[in-house]
């Protein structure tokens, strides 16, 4: 996509962390889409060719030129590091940035993370929870999804047949694989649904990083010594495109996390039709409507995780009643559009300021 030229941009979204992260992808979904609408562009490493971006140099010229409106640039953080550059470029070059961030985070802030949180012209949260630790005015602006990827299948089961998904009722768990995570409670309820249900099977999608790897390994083995190695699989990661087609071939979806910033996941799964059971942690209360979309239960509790899955796959109207309201939830409310606007509008807000 192409960039603005100098004057044009009025938003510059750094990206300074070249790990795919929650952030990275963040970017990579909206920058894009609200280029369509404000003149913004990304810097820094990590971003794919479809995202508008500026390099160093011209960054850093950037803030000696004059913008289009005639007034200031916003510079958009979501990172400490991103943050302490903003008031570089603001304190140190005494450029004309308004400084906002976004913060997902839901923990206690330290010293310098507080420092700066304050000194920026704006913050966003992520969820009413993140709000709940910010010491400063902010917006809640909830995440959304692109209901033109994320959708229900045409066919599920010719889907199932193509992905080698096991069993025909499909339970999944997407993300990372580490305690944090809460695959090791994800499995463990597996094990307990799988025994007496031989037509439900289980995919544990994603990667274990070197530091997990042993962590993987004493999953897969229980699974085996579980007799369950065919049932409940770990096809390891897929790439970014195809993951829609994991999401499509399951019945439900568990995010078993035991901490989580934000969690996209249960969106993502509930906007191809499918029912969540997520942990009461990250945003996961303000996305999971109980008895409606899903079911929430606490963090770590294996015998509530196999009871709530046990209880929407046993009972299959229930099951696609909720996978129905969980599709309708997410179209109203949680279209990437909605997002991508209201921080558009927390932009124009800030140009337009004195």
């Amino acid at each position: 996509m192409p960039v603005p030229p100098d004057p044009e941009i009025e938003v510059v979204a750094p990206n300074f962390n070249r790990r795919l992260s929650g952030v990275t992808a963040t970017i990579e979904r909206l920058v894009p889409l609200q280029a369509a609408d404000i003149g913004i562009a990304a810097a820094g490493v990590g971003l794919p060719g479809h995202v508008p971006r500026i390099g160093w140099w011209r960054l850093v010229r950037l803030g000696w030129t004059r913008p289009a409106n005639g007034r200031w640039r916003v510079w958009h953080a979501r990172r400490n590091v991103e943050m302490t550059f903003g008031l570089f470029l603001k304190h140190v070059l005494r450029q004309r940035w308004k400084l906002l961030f976004t913060s997902a985070s839901q923990r206690h802030h330290t010293w310098w993370s507080r420092f700066q949180i304050a000194r920026m012209d704006a913050v966003i949260a992520t969820s009413r929870a993140t709000a709940a630790y910010l010491k400063v005015p902010n917006t809640v602006i909830l995440h959304g999804i692109d209901l033109a990827r994320f959708s229900p299948p045409d066919d599920v089961d010719e889907l199932r047949r193509r992905l080698a998904v096991p069993g025909r009722r499909v339970i999944g768990c997407f993300g990372r694989i580490r305690r944090q995570k809460g695959t090791d409670v994800f499995v463990d309820a597996m094990i307990e649904l799988a025994r007496d249900r031989p037509d439900v099977g289980a995919v544990v999608l994603g990667r274990a990083t070197e530091t997990h790897g042993a962590f993987l390994a004493s999953l897969k083995r229980k699974v085996a010594d579980a007799g369950l190695a065919d049932r409940i699989v770990f096809p390891g990661e897929v790439p970014v495109h195809q993951i829609a087609s994991w999401y499509q071939a399951l019945s439900l979806f568990v995010a078993p996390q035991r901490w989580e910033g934000f969690g996209l996941t249960p969106l993502e799964a509930m906007a191809c039709g499918v029912p969540v059971v997520a942990t009461t942690v990250g945003a996961f209360p303000e996305l999971v409507v109980e008895g409606e979309t899903g079911a929430l239960v606490a963090p770590g509790d294996v015998d509530a995780m196999a009871g709530a899955v046990a209880g929407l796959l046993d009972d299959p109207p229930e099951l696609e009643r909720q996978g129905k309201r969980a599709l309708n939830h997410v179209r109203e409310h949680f279209p990437i559009e909605r997002e991508a606007q209201a921080i558009i509008a927390i932009y124009r807000q800030l140009l337009a300021s004195g």
